[in-house]
């Protein structure tokens, strides 16, 4: 094996680190999410299991971010894998459930699952824990603001006299989740109320939010307000949109106010929604690069639904091609990499899903990904090798029987003998003259480096 193919295996880690660390999003983040196997559920405890995890395994593959998502200012009962409680009025108006908040009306992380905030401490002690392992540590929120603190009234800290109320739009609400309104950024307040809790995310050592609710339909307004709250916090902070389908015609708009953007509703484990990805992923082609990436959803790899939200505890359903497709075109189109299953379950194909140094540097590395062709039953997607005459090339068998899928070299702008090398399997396929075919099983993938060779 030559250096130039060691490379990626050395320095993954350092470069995506170091560019991390001058821009957030600099290269696609790589995390692990709480979602996809605990829902609104998860515990302090898992979260640090999740992160230990990373640090031991994972970290010097170039993951990094620890996300805990959504409802941790909600008190789970023992047992409950609740996703969307719906909040209810009392007679004197007062909710219930009633959300950990503080007197500025904003959430904090409910105590019976997150132990260490209790005493106002807020996330820091589990930040601080997922920082002394040397990853980064990130949080779900809604848009907009509780309607427990419009009817409360609660005050916008750094206003004089401006209470929740006065900044809320009732008009604005989730249609499957009812806790927040949205605000009205015409309102003065409404920038001051985004300010206070992104320097309250910032104080606890939040290097990642993700707002939900935000990108169907497009609140232009709001997500200005994240990206200048985020601007003031004094942190740097990765912000995330979702759900999908964020609309192709606000490229502009989003490339410049958010680090990554989801495209789809929420992607689970199942072979048609693979399908559908790549669609979407057409849509956008070209527009993601550094500091902005086009987001396909978390990884539906390992354990999943431990405690819902979709279907039962299961490791995920598609197929050993089709968890080799999921991660391949992820890794080709430079989607972010977030990890749905719960780590610590892994078992060797997980791991080789995730460790191999030269796949995640297709993911962290490739120029300009391009969708090649798309048949009825096959498709070919492919990059740049940065500083070099490379190719990378992510071969897509679609159909329902083993098939040979085709590149010809001069389609990727490649004459002559080209060596090819196998990225999965780490092995050099040999020297080919102007095409190579790869025999995949049904709804498999291959992933190649192809190097001129004249």
């Amino acid at each position: 094996m030559k250096f130039r193919y060691l490379l990626p295996f050395f320095c993954m880690a350092v470069l995506n680190i170091y560019a991390q660390t001058a821009t957030p999003a600099a290269t696609p983040p790589m995390g692990w999410n709480s979602y996809n196997c605990f829902g609104s559920a998860v515990h302090e405890n898992e979260v640090k299991a999740n992160a230990s995890y990373m640090a031991k395994y994972l970290k010097p593959y170039g993951w990094q971010y620890v996300v805990v998502d959504f409802l941790w200012a909600y008190d789970n009962p023992p047992g409950s894998n609740i996703g969307n409680p719906y909040q209810k009025n009392l007679q004197d108006g007062s909710f219930v459930p009633w959300l950990t908040m503080d007197k500025w009306g904003r959430l904090l992380p409910q105590t019976d699952k997150f132990p260490s905030a209790f005493g106002g401490h807020g996330f820091k002690p589990l930040a601080g824990y997922v920082h002394q392992h040397g990853l980064k540590f990130g949080i779900h929120v809604m848009r907009g603001i509780p309607r427990q603190a419009v009817w409360a009234k609660s005050p916008v800290l750094g206003t004089n006299g401006i209470t929740a109320d006065m900044i809320a739009d009732t008009g604005s609400k989730c249609d499957w989740l009812n806790h927040m309104y949205g605000l009205n950024m015409d309102n003065p307040g409404a920038q001051a109320y985004l300010n206070s809790l992104l320097k309250l995310y910032a104080s606890w050592g939040v290097d990642f939010i993700k707002v939900d609710d935000i990108a169907r339909p497009y609140h232009k307004k709001e997500i200005e307000g994240y990206r200048k709250a985020i601007e003031q916090c004094g942190r740097p902070i990765t912000l995330s949109i979702s759900p999908g389908e964020t609309p192709v015609s606000e490229a502009e708009h989003v490339t410049k106010n958010a680090n990554m953007w989801r495209m789809a509703d929420d992607f689970w484990d199942n072979w048609k929604e693979i399908l559908h990805m790549f669609d979407y992923a057409k849509r956008w082609e070209g527009i993601g690069g550094k500091g902005h990436w086009p987001d396909c959803d978390m990884l539906q790899i390992g354990k999943l639904s431990k405690r819902g939200p979709v279907g039962n505890e299961r490791y995920s359903r598609f197929t050993d091609d089709e968890l080799y497709t999921h991660m391949t075109f992820w890794c080709i189109f430079r989607s972010p990499l977030m990890i749905g299953g719960n780590l610590p379950e892994n078992r060797l194909i997980e791991r080789k899903l995730f460790t191999n140094a030269e796949v995640l540097a297709v993911n962290q590395q490739g120029i300009d990904p391009k969708q090649l062709y798309k048949k009825e039953d096959s498709m070919v997607w492919y990059s740049h090798v940065p500083n070099s005459h490379d190719v990378y090339v992510a071969l897509f068998n679609t159909g329902d029987a083993a098939q040979d899928v085709t590149i010809d070299f001069a389609s990727v702008g490649l004459k002559g003998n080209v060596k090819v090398r196998n990225l999965w399997e780490k092995q050099n396929e040999g020297v080919f003259k102007n095409t190579y075919a790869k025999t995949i099983n049904k709804h498999g993938a291959a992933l190649l480096r192809l190097t001129p060779s004249n």
